[in-house]
């Protein structure tokens, strides 16, 4: 799955590496692109090569933002791929090598249920990215691993992961239109996203990886100042003692390891019936 806004040039040199990796693994694939109102040509290079690659496009007429394109992505995979299968989304700047997902899946047989690559864990590293950049990356990840502590996880936002479908599914079910609740607030869904798997009971580890920001041919999307207010207002609605995600769904995760199908049914018309604070959308 690829969040895609005016990656003209940057989609050419990735999809032939997926297609490569996928070949060298031996795996059947299709590449879903969610194109998010672009208008540098990216519609038109992925129209143009639909028969070369085995492409799924889903276009936004305007720019949304990456956390309603990133739940677009995952309503359309859930809907349509299979509970066994596994769904790796990775940026579209060609800043991700997809020589890393056959590593990611080794992890995901290994029983857990999300896997991320990781610039901090032994091995990793990050090209092209400035000393100041780097500092600010780190000590988010620290206020991340503080605030919301999952085990298994060191880079909480890093995008690069893969999921079994089977959670993505369950967590759609679950969470609804609010699996991406802060859609409005810059980068933030990378991280809400493995916060709500959390929620869900899922198990987490990572593989090494070097971060090529020195290959990116389309300018930053991001706003940090945005993306800040986004991880703030996250850790308020997280840990707010009334009504909010952490409280709202206590007892989920033990519930949906034990039992998924159980689990996804009392938290579904639980989530349903709720309104409180944690429903409030941006």
């Amino acid at each position: 799955m690829l969040p895609a806004y005016n990656e003209a040039d940057s989609l050419p040199r990735l999809v032939p590496k997926i297609a490569n990796a996928m070949a060298q693994a031996g795996l059947s694939y299709r590449i879903v692109v969610v194109d998010d109102g672009s208008w540098d040509g990216t519609g038109e290079w992925l129209d143009q090569n639909r028969g070369q690659w085995p492409l799924d496009v889903v276009t936004h007429p305007i720019n949304r933002g990456l956390g309603e394109t990133e739940r677009d992505g995952f309503e359309y995979v859930a809907a349509r791929a299979a509970p066994d299968d596994i769904l790796v989304r990775l940026d579209c700047d060609d800043t991700h090598e997809p020589e890393y997902i056959a590593r990611m899946l080794t992890r995901l047989d290994e029983g857990f249920d999300v896997v991320n690559t990781s610039r901090f864990q032994p091995g990793g590293d990050q090209k092209g990215v400035d000393g100041y950049r780097a500092f600010i990356s780190r000590a988010a990840n620290v206020f991340m691993s503080v605030v919301f502590g999952i085990e298994g996880v060191r880079d909480y936002s890093c995008g690069f992961r893969a999921y079994r479908v089977r959670v993505i599914r369950d967590a759609v079910s679950i969470f609804g239109n609010n699996f991406v609740q802060l859609r409005g607030l810059g980068f933030t869904s990378t991280l809400e996203t493995i916060v709500k798997l959390r929620l869900l009971g899922c198990r987490f580890a990572e593989v090494p990886f070097v971060l090529r920001y020195d290959q990116k041919a389309s300018e930053s999307k991001m706003v940090s100042s945005i993306t800040t207010l986004g991880y703030l207002m996250m850790a308020l609605l997280y840990h707010w003692p009334f009504g909010g995600w952490r409280s709202q769904f206590r007892g989920l995760a033990a519930l949906y390891r034990q039992n998924p199908e159980e689990g996804v049914a009392q938290y579904n018309a639980r989530a349903r019936r709720r309104r409180t604070v944690s429903s409030i959308g941006f």
